[in-house]
């Protein structure tokens, strides 16, 4: 068992440790509530580059963006977060790679292997074009929401505050955005 194991034990451990951290900027404290999940962010960044070396350099890289966004942000659940941050990252370096829309709402359809691994880069744009024009489809509140939430990587808090929308708005505006998505592609899909 590690010092950290011994030092952190429950999420409010690590809510006090974060507020230490950005009271201090002591990226050894920073370090040690990391460490833990670094192989549980190997996993997720394994998960979406297929890379044991791109996969190591995203643990360190990540560690990096949490310096700073560790700062701005509000973290009840610091695993969650964590795992979110991680995966958006992984998906924006995805993106950045591929120059292409990239957008995952739903485990059962954007994870689903013709999306992920299409047999040509025709089926792959008519996936994108489906997400495309099923996108218009959402009210306003639900397309800006999506667009912030997963393009732009903002939490709830802030798309909160960018649109002025309850939060509670916002998460509902989300889901419901998400699943109007999924119907949508199925229906283009028949």
């Amino acid at each position: 068992m590690n010092d950290i194991s011994k030092k952190i034990n429950t999420s409010d451990d690590e809510i006090k440790w974060i507020a230490d951290y950005k009271a201090t900027g002591n990226l050894l404290l920073l370090g040690e509530l990391y460490e833990p999940y670094m192989p549980l962010i190997y996993g997720i960044a394994l998960k979406y580059f297929k890379s044991e070396a791109k996969s190591k350099d995203a643990v360190i890289e990540i560690f990096e963006v949490l310096i700073n966004k560790l700062k701005t942000h509000e973290i009840k659940n610091f695993r969650s977060w964590l795992y979110v941050l991680s995966k958006n990252y992984c998906l924006m370096q995805l993106r950045k790679e591929n120059q292409n829309f990239f957008l995952e709402l739903d485990d059962t359809i954007m994870e689903s292997e013709p999306f992920l691994h299409p047999d040509n880069a025709y089926l792959r744009e008519q996936q994108i074009n489906k997400m495309e024009k099923c996108m218009d489809y959402l009210t306003t509140e639900q397309k800006t929401s999506i667009s912030l939430f997963y393009l732009e990587q903002k939490c709830y808090a802030e798309v909160a505050k960018s649109t002025g929308y309850e939060i509670n708005k916002v998460k509902s505006y989300i889901q419901n955005g998400k699943r109007n998505l999924k119907i949508c592609i199925e229906k283009q899909g028949e």
